[in-house]
C-alpha cells in the first residue's frame, strides 16, 4: 500500500506542474495582447490641424443667417448666380452672346470638332468613290508592227472603287486621340475664358456697388462736417467758440471733399470696364446701377480640398488635353515604323459607245493588297521614337 502510494505522488505533481504552465502561458498571452496596442482605426482626414468650423460667425445673407460649410457640397459651375443678382446674370448672359474673343474661341472649338469628324470618317471606314470618264485615243498599228492606218476611237468608262487601309499599328486610332484631345483642349479653353469673363463682370459690379455706397457715405460725411462748420462759424461770430475751432473744422470738411472726385473717377472707370466688358461702348449708359444691396451670399458654402479645386480648372484641364495629344502624335509616329497594309477594290465597265457602257461594255475590275514597310526614311528618327530621353539630342 506504501508503494502504491508512492507511485501516485509523481502522477499528481506533473499534473499540477501542467496546469501551472497553462495558467502561465494564458496569463503571458494576455498580457502580450494587451501590450501590443490598440486595434488599427484609420486615420480621419482633416482640412486644418483643428476642426474647422461649420458656420460663420454672420453674413449677409438673404434673410440674415450665417453661412454654413458643408463638406461634399457640389460646386456650382455657374457661381455667379448664387449672388442672387438677377441683373447681374442677365449682363453675364449677355456679354457671353456678344463677346468676340468667347465668339473667336467658339470658332476654333468647332474646327476642331470638324477635324475630328472628317478624319474619322476617313479613317474608320471604307472610302466608295464613282467615277466616269470619256477619252479619245489614236492607234497606229505601226507601233504594233502592223500595216494599216491609224485608227481614232473614244473610249468611255465608269467604275466604283473602295480603299481601306488597315491599321494594324494604331496609328490612325493614335491620329484620332491627338485631334480629340486637342478638341478637348479647345473646349476647356472656352470654359476658361467663359469663366474669366464671368469673374471680371462680377468683380466689376461688386467694385461699382462698393464705390457708390463709400461715394455716398462720403458725401452724407461731407453734409455733417459742413453743417457743424456752419455752426461753428455761427458760434464764432456770437463769441462762443475760437477761430481755431472753426479752421480746425473746415480743414476736415476740405479733406472730405477733395476725396469725392477720386471716388467719381473710380466709380466711372468700372462703370466703363463693364460697358466693355458687356460689349457696349463706354459712356452710351446702359450699364445698371449695382448697389450693394443687389449682392447675397449663400446660405451654404462647399467644404473641398484645393487640390480638388485645382483639378475642376479649365486651365488645368486644357495643359492635360495638350499633353495627350502630344502622347498621342508620339504613338503616330511609332506607328509609321511598322508595316502598313492598303487594300482597293474597284470594278467598272468600259465601252466604244455611251449606249453600251452599262449594257454590252467590257466588265474590267481588280484587287490590290499593298504591304509597305519603311527601310529608309530620314525623317523617322528610331532612336529617339523608341528612347524618348533621345530626343534632345537630335540635330
Amino acid at each position: 500500500m506504501e508503494h502504491a502510494k508512492t507511485c501516485q505522488r509523481p502522477i499528481s505533481l506533473e499534473r499540477r506542474l501542467a496546469a501551472t504552465y497553462l495558467v502561465a502561458g494564458l496569463v503571458t498571452a494576455g498580457l502580450a495582447g494587451c501590450a501590443a496596442g490598440p486595434d488599427f482605426q484609420r486615420p480621419t482626414a482633416r482640412y486644418t490641424a483643428t476642426p474647422v468650423a461649420d458656420r460663420t460667425a454672420s453674413a449677409p445673407t438673404q434673410f440674415g443667417e450665417t453661412q454654413r460649410l458643408v463638406e461634399g457640397l457640389p460646386i456650382e459651375t455657374q457661381w455667379w448666380q448664387s449672388l442672387g443678382s438677377s441683373t447681374l446674370d442677365g449682363l453675364i448672359n449677355e456679354a457671353f452672346h456678344v463677346s468676340p474673343t468667347l465668339a473667336s474661341i467658339s470658332a476654333n472649338l468647332r474646327q476642331a470638332q470638324e477635324l475630328l469628324a472628317a478624319q474619322a470618317g476617313s479613317t474608320q471606314y471604307p472610302q466608295v468613290d464613282v467615277a466616269l470618264g470619256s477619252q479619245r485615243q489614236q492607234m497606229s498599228p505601226s507601233s504594233q508592227g502592223l500595216s494599216g492606218d491609224a485608227r481614232q476611237f473614244s473610249l468611255y468608262n465608269a467604275s466604283v472603287g473602295a480603299h481601306y487601309n488597315l491599321d494594324l499599328a494604331g496609328g490612325n486610332r493614335r491620329a484620332l486621340e491627338a485631334l480629340a484631345a486637342r478638341a478637348d483642349y479647345r473646349r476647356f479653353e472656352l470654359n476658361a475664358a467663359r469663366l474669366a469673363l464671368a469673374g471680371n463682370m462680377a468683380t466689376a459690379a461688386i467694385t461699382r456697388a462698393r464705390l457708390a455706397a463709400q461715394l455716398e457715405a462720403t458725401t452724407a460725411i461731407l453734409r455733417v462736417q459742413d453743417e457743424q462748420l456752419r455752426l461753428a462759424h455761427e458760434r464764432v461770430r456770437i463769441g462762443q467758440a475760437s477761430p481755431d475751432e472753426a479752421l480746425s473744422l473746415q480743414a476736415q470738411a476740405e479733406q472730405t471733399r477733395a476725396e469725392l472726385p477720386a471716388l467719381r473717377k473710380q466709380l466711372q472707370q468700372t462703370e466703363h470696364l463693364l460697358a466693355v466688358l458687356a460689349g457696349r461702348a463706354p459712356g452710351t449708359g446702359g450699364i445698371p446701377a449695382f448697389t450693394l444691396a443687389d449682392f447675397t451670399l449663400p446660405v451654404e458654402m462647399p467644404l473641398v480640398v484645393p487640390s480638388e479645386l485645382v483639378r475642376r480648372r479649365p486651365d488645368i484641364q486644357a495643359s492635360e488635353a495638350l499633353l495627350h495629344a502630344a502622347n498621342a502624335d508620339y504613338g503616330v509616329a511609332v506607328a509609321k515604323l511598322y508595316p502598313q497594309i492598303n487594300l482597293s477594290a474597284n470594278l467598272g465597265s468600259q465601252a466604244l459607245t455611251t449606249g453600251t457602257l452599262f449594257g454590252g461594255g467590257s466588265a474590267v475590275w481588280g484587287l490590290v493588297a499593298q504591304l509597305t514597310q519603311p527601310l529608309f526614311n530620314p525623317g523617322l528618327w528610331w532612336p529617339a521614337l523608341h528612347r524618348p530621353e533621345l530626343g534632345s539630342q537630335l540635330p
